[in-house]
């Protein structure tokens, strides 16, 4: 907003110029001091009337929307794209398929085995006919496991795909999770810097005052000076939330599979509405019932049992299988006549489990160990989520807490503060620094205000995850 002065020859007037609006109002030079208010009303409006304009009128801060440039990137269009994109839950995913093609592969038979053999050939002619014993052999085997060994790999394997699964779900809660995140301190971002440059504006608009009261003999030059070191302040800030916003614009660039350095533009309004949650009771037994990270715990523990059952099974033996037919060439000897016959072998062999105490009895001492470990490591991630819900949903009632008390009651008051300190400044009534001061005041509760709704919104999203599904509201909502 432009803002300047201009004085009228041969009177004590100022002229103030907005861009929509224009404005002029007397100082009269012997009017200070808690002198008596002139009872002449100037062309326009008051003084008082016209600053606390000014110092309500929200400034534009930024330049006017490009119709051709992409619409804001609003929560849940951030949340399709990371789901539709993102690297890390494809490779899950992945990961995921892999795991689930390896059940029917360790729950099937070996291959078969087919021999071709060359048996007995006599060294000095190598003639196949020349001896009884030789042949050429073709033979077929097959190792058999001990029954249920197979269907227990399967099994085990199985619970593993399970698991793999779930690792799936809870990458996609966690991506969720992040990108709602990284979302609303992105957003609190836009309204701090948004603030901070409409302060900025009023201080501006402060300096052109106490310049003008200070021309005029009503003003003291160190109110000016104030005023300027106040708008370097902001500066400041502003220039720390710009270069936060640009590191926390590439993290998002980055779960939404994007190049980090490409332009986000959030919405400008959103609807704030912070909803009442369900009882931390209930959160528990949903989280119980739908947490893809104690599902995958229970789906190890399944398949460690199923290794247990499979190392008892290393006890008996397995089997092989195996049948060959011999040809032979040439006739028999005398006295015998006739081609020679042909032989057929049939094997059976098994393993012996020789050293059971060294090898199959500590396999099984083995597999009651994971399995030990996997019961603990459940009950730990199970005092883990319901901590991670707890502390959600605390963080999340405090701020909700925060944004009403803030958004009815501090905000409010604060404005009114304000606009009590503006109208006894003209009077002199008001020094300049207690002016300043309360308009800092309620720029700092507007920015306070923002980051408290956008805390709440990340807690919410914490604890969604935690929970393993959104269906965590409650019957009656809060509307912010």
């Amino acid at each position: 907003m432009s803002f300047y002065s201009k004085r009228v020859v041969g009177n004590s007037h100022r002229i103030f110029h907005t861009p929509t609006h224009f404005f002029r109002f007397r100082f009269r030079p012997g009017f200070q001091n808690g002198g008596e208010h002139s009872s002449s009303t100037p062309i326009g409006c008051s003084r008082p009337v016209m600053l606390a304009f000014l110092l309500i009128v929200p400034t534009a801060w930024a330049l006017a929307a490009d119709p051709a440039a992409d619409p804001p990137l609003t929560l849940e269009v951030a949340v399709s794209l990371a789901l539709k994109d993102n690297p890390d839950l494809a490779e899950m995913h992945a990961r995921s398929e892999a795991m689930a093609a390896i059940p029917s592969q360790v729950g099937t038979l070996p291959d078969p085995v087919i021999d071709f053999n060359a048996l007995n050939l006599p060294t000095d002619t190598f003639d196949t006919s020349q001896e009884p014993m030789t042949q050429l052999q073709l033979g077929v085997s097959q190792v058999i496991p001990f029954p249920g060994k197979l269907g227990l790999k399967e099994e085990a394997a199985g619970f593993e795909a399970e698991a793999a699964s779930n690792d799936v779900d809870e990458t996609r809660l966690r991506l969720i999770r992040d990108v709602k995140t990284s979302w609303w301190l992105l957003f609190y971002l836009d309204q701090a810097v948004q603030i901070i440059r409409s302060n900025q504006e009023l201080l501006r608009q402060f300096v052109k005052i106490a310049q003008v009261k200070y021309e005029v003999g009503n003003g003291l030059q160190q109110d000016v000076l104030l005023a300027q070191l106040e708008l370097s302040k902001l500066l400041d800030q502003e220039l720390k939330l710009v270069g936060l916003r640009r590191s926390e614009a590439a993290r998002l660039n980055a779960l939404l599979a994007r190049p980090a350095d490409s332009p986000l533009k959030l919405p400008h309004e959103i609807d704030g509405q912070l909803a009442d949650i369900i009882s931390v009771s209930v959160l528990y037994r949903k989280a119980e019932a739908s947490s893809p990270l104690l599902a995958r715990k229970r789906n190890t523990i399944q398949a460690a049992r199923s290794r247990v059952d499979l190392a008892k099974r290393e006890y008996y033996p397995d089997f092989k299988l195996g049948a060959s037919y011999g040809f032979r060439s040439g006739d028999n000897p005398l006295p015998r006549t006739g081609t020679k016959a042909d032989f057929l072998s049939l094997k059976l062999s098994m393993t012996v489990p020789l050293f059971a105490y060294r090898k199959q009895a500590k396999a099984v001492d083995q597999r009651n160990s994971e399995l030990l470990q996997r019961n603990y490591a459940l009950k730990d991630e199970w005092d883990q989520v319901r901590a991670r819900i707890s502390s959600a949903l605390a963080d999340y009632e405090r701020a909700k807490e925060q944004s009403v008390l803030f958004k009815t009651g501090i905000i409010p008051q604060a404005r009114q503060t304000v606009a009590s300190m503006l109208a006894g400044y003209q009077v002199n009534k008001v020094d300049f620094l207690n002016l300043v001061g309360s308009q800092l005041t309620l720029y700092n509760y507007e920015i306070r205000y923002w980051r408290v709704l956008s805390e709440a919104n990340q807690a919410l999203a914490r604890l969604i995850a935690a929970v393993g599904e959104e269906e965590i509201i409650g019957e009656e909502g809060v509307d912010e």
